[in-house]
């Protein structure tokens, strides 16, 4: 669908549902545990079964709270849980607590960076109209492999309902699928940084739902929105926006109706399929929850969780690059997963020169956590001996070369880099007198091709510091062997 009106406009929201990771569920003890059998972590509570009441996990509040203070949101002087009523297996009660119109926090922001393809990175304000605590649903198991084709039975496992979830919902700023999967990426650091949801979307840690439309024009009335479901990963975002965008202005340029609905993206196919007609607010039938009472944090106790906010994604890529000087793209790389960052910091700490430690992490380091799917807390190279292997690049007594063929085994197995280096016989050779007896056996070997470099032919310098590196197994010292070389091919003799 290359469908290309550059009049047309996307106008996008997201529904970010963030699980807030408590041991216990909102309203009950049963634990959160993921991966168990099917129906281990559920109680009568959860169950909904009759003379059980709900009582908040008081941790659930402390984590909606730091995480929409992080968000700029305004903390609600009073809030309330209202009983969203809906009629699925999935939902035992039939109703879900959540809360519709005095949510715990409203009217916030993020700031994003986004790099659109062939066009300058920029950076893009994003209203966030409000966060809420609500409870999860459990799941649906369908037979097949399609839901939409139908299927003969389903199973129900509830043990994730009752999970505590924030809900963050954006404003309409999004115009692009690359924004929209920018401000998901960036909403997910944030809530990784403050400890309050590990995020993982593999797990439905982190889902969301994304809002549609498309209008002509910046000053046109919105179209009418389309819901995106079933969407696991950022670059999923990102494909699901671009495929519905285009798709609703094929339609409107054919004169075919964009019906309000519900659709799943369809990962195999690349493309949106159509899933039930949307509700409206009126459809839920709220009304205040009449088993939970209101909600008041007292002023003491949000300044108490505002001072336990750690630096959050975008103070640190501020800082990376004012205090150390790094590129933008670095300092992003950096500052993506939490723990890379403080790996970071604590190897520039010990004394590394931080552009060279970000070169490493970055580059051999990140490469080898990923393929081997590590944390950098359990990576066995500690950010000590990351800091003794680049200030030892730095002194000359070893190089690049040389870094990249002990790594590995620090990778591995940790450890010194100094004693991995004496032990091997690895240091750099750094001796005049031993760099001159190679390369004059060189140049007794070469006569011919040091007589071409002393007619003119001084690409040939490049020969010799091959020869010479191959002759000490990379270990001379490069700026003296250099030195030394050009001095003799010259005919001059060193001091």
């Amino acid at each position: 669908m290359a469908t290309d009106k550059s009049d047309w406009e996307a106008v996008i929201g997201l529904e970010t549902h963030v699980q807030l990771g408590t041991k216990s569920k909102i309203f009950t003890n049963a634990s959160t545990t993921f991966g168990d059998d099917p129906n281990t972590h559920i109680d009568p509570v959860v169950c909904g079964l009759p003379g059980t009441l709900p009582v908040l996990n008081q941790k659930v509040l402390e984590y909606a709270v730091k995480a929409a203070m992080a968000l700029n949101l305004n903390i609600a002087m009073h809030s309330k849980f209202d009983r969203k009523q809906y009629f699925y297996p999935d939902l035992p009660k039939n109703y879900q607590i959540s809360q519709f119109d005095e949510p715990i926090a409203e009217d916030g922001w993020i700031e994003v960076e986004v790099a659109e393809k062939g066009k300058e990175t920029y950076l893009k304000k994003i209203g966030i109209e409000r966060l809420h605590m609500e409870e999860d649903a459990g799941k649906l198991v369908h037979a097949g492999s399609d839901r939409l084709a139908g299927s003969t039975h389903s199973l129900v496992d509830y043990n994730r309902a009752g999970v505590a979830l924030a809900e963050i919902v954006s404003k309409p700023d999004l115009r692009t699928g690359r924004e929209a999967a920018e401000y998901a990426s960036e909403i997910r650091r944030i809530v990784r940084y403050l400890g309050v949801s590990d995020g993982n979307m593999q797990e439905g840690s982190l889902r969301c739902d994304v809002n549609i439309s498309v209008r002509r024009g910046p000053k046109a009335p919105f179209g009418t929105k389309v819901e995106i479901k079933n969407m696991n990963s950022f670059s999923a975002i990102q494909k699901a926006c671009e495929y519905e965008v285009q798709r609703q202005i094929k339609a409107y340029e054919a004169n075919e109706p964009v019906v309000q609905e519900t659709r799943l993206w369809d990962e195999g196919k690349q493309l949106t399929k159509s899933m039930r007609s949307k509700e409206g607010s009126s459809d839920y039938r709220y009304f205040p929850d009449p088993d939970l009472g209101p909600i008041e944090v007292a002023p003491e106790l949000k300044e108490k969780w505002l001072s336990e906010l750690p630096e959050l994604p975008a103070q640190k890529r501020h800082r990376y690059a004012v205090e150390y000087g790094l590129s933008a793209y670095d300092s992003r790389v950096l500052t993506d997963e939490l723990s890379m960052a403080r790996f970071f910091e604590e190897t520039v700490a010990g004394g590394a020169n931080p552009k060279v430690t970000s070169n490493w992490i970055t580059g051999d380091i990140a490469a080898y956590v990923n393929s081997n799917r590590l944390d950098y807390t359990k990576l066995p190279l500690k950010p000590e001996g990351l800091a003794e292997m680049v200030q030892m690049i730095e002194e000359g007594k070893i190089s690049g070369k040389i870094a990249k063929e002990i790594l590995p085994d620090l990778l591995a197995q940790g450890g010194s880099p100094r004693r991995m280096i004496d032990e091997r016989g690895l240091g750099m050779i750094s001796d005049s007198n031993a760099l001159l007896v190679v390369i004059d056996e060189l140049l007794d070997q070469f006569s011919k091709e040091v007589q071409d470099y002393r007619d003119g032919k001084t690409k040939l310098q490049g020969f010799f510091v091959g020869q010479l590196m191959k002759r000490t197994g990379g270990k001379a010292d490069p700026k003296l062997a250099n030195q030394l070389l050009v001095m003799k091919l010259k005919g001059e003799e060193p001091k």
